[in-house]
């Protein structure tokens, strides 16, 4: 297959090219605002195509042309400052995709949802995909991963032919990501040797957290399975483990402390404002609000079994994030 992959120098798009590579199976074509290293890994080893391509600017006709699927990862989460470039790229760059998609009648369009587009579950019951996809939150993150649900379900009207799967997981982490992860949410205020975790002397939790997360490579893994089989709709992704208060304690190897949620937020808008953290307020409300996700679809029909628990790509993100681990993808750079 021909397989186009948006947004494929990023976390979740660098796995992606390395599990569409493997074995060489897929004709891949990476599209990425900016052209990765040679010396990378994937690149050097995997038979990848790339095309310099704004999503939210350039004609995406030539690039889509010949395609059998088309895997849509593009995001950009910066500038948090500047809405207008997010919407940009994350909105308008979906629907124009979407368009040339059904253009060049694309056979299958996979794209990324997150679980930050649910809407708000103060429970700790699991929610399947049936949950309402009205955002978690006031975050511009989880406006757009909203509305580009909204999209999504314009474009498949009755009387379209492309099959369109939708791919919903909780926190994305791996370490090679960990850099650009650490510079996104921290900002210039979190520095590497901040999270690692010998020097912790204590762990500040949200009062109410309960956090589920995934590895970079499973989520890679469930996508090419959707490339491949003749599924269509939404799957939620998630790995082993809820982890709470006591479990990212000992992940961290740390006394934990309970924070008042609004205290969490209070600082992180302050600390947005100054613009000494990268994330406002709203996105630690998101955080707390997201529902816990069943992910038996995903099993049953992908045949989807994570190789990493929740506690490992957490891990993995600290490990990573502490020592300035990175790869030659252009956001990936430590």
């Amino acid at each position: 297959m021909r397989v186009v992959v948006t947004g494929a120098s990023g976390n979740i798009g660098s796995a992606v090219i390395r599990e569409l590579t493997a074995g060489g199976r897929h004709e891949v074509v990476g599209v990425a605002r900016r052209r990765p290293e040679l010396s990378d890994r994937a690149v050097a080893e995997g038979s990848v195509t790339w095309r310099a391509t704004d999503v939210g600017t350039d004609d995406l006709d030539p690039v889509l042309e010949g395609a059998d699927a088309v895997v849509h990862l593009a995001w950009k989460f910066q500038p948090t400052h500047r809405p207008e470039e997010t919407w940009r790229t994350n909105a308008v760059g979906t629907r124009r995709l979407l368009s040339a998609v059904r253009r060049q009648r694309v056979p299958t369009l996979v794209c990324a949802s997150s679980v930050a587009a649910y809407s708000p579950a103060h429970h700790d019951d699991l929610v399947d995909e049936g949950w309402e996809t009205d955002g978690s939150s006031a975050a511009a993150y989880c406006r757009e991963k909203a509305y580009n649900e909204r999209v999504l379900d314009a474009f498949e009207a009755p009387g379209e032919d492309t099959r369109v799967v939708r791919i919903r997981p909780a926190f994305v982490f791996q370490r090679s990501a960990a850099s650009e992860q650490r510079r996104i949410f921290g900002g210039p205020l979190l520095r590497p040797r901040m999270l690692d975790t010998r020097l912790i002397p204590a762990l500040p939790v949200p009062r109410g957290l309960r956090l589920q997360a995934v590895h970079a490579e499973d989520v890679a893994r469930a996508i090419v399975a959707a490339v491949e089989r003749p599924v269509t709709g939404a799957f939620n992704l998630a790995a082993a483990g809820v982890l709470r208060r006591q479990e990212l304690g000992e992940i961290v190897g740390a006394p934990t402390v309970e924070v008042p949620p609004r205290l969490v937020s209070g600082a992180l808008d302050l600390g947005w404002l100054a613009r000494l953290v990268g994330v406002p307020g709203s996105l630690a409300d998101a955080l707390l609000a997201v529902p816990l996700l069943a992910t038996d679809r995903a099993r049953a029909e992908l045949d989807w079994s994570p190789r990493h628990t929740a506690a490992e790509a957490i891990e993995a993100f600290l490990s990573g994030a502490a020592r300035s681990a990175g790869s030659g993808m252009p956001p990936l750079h430590p």
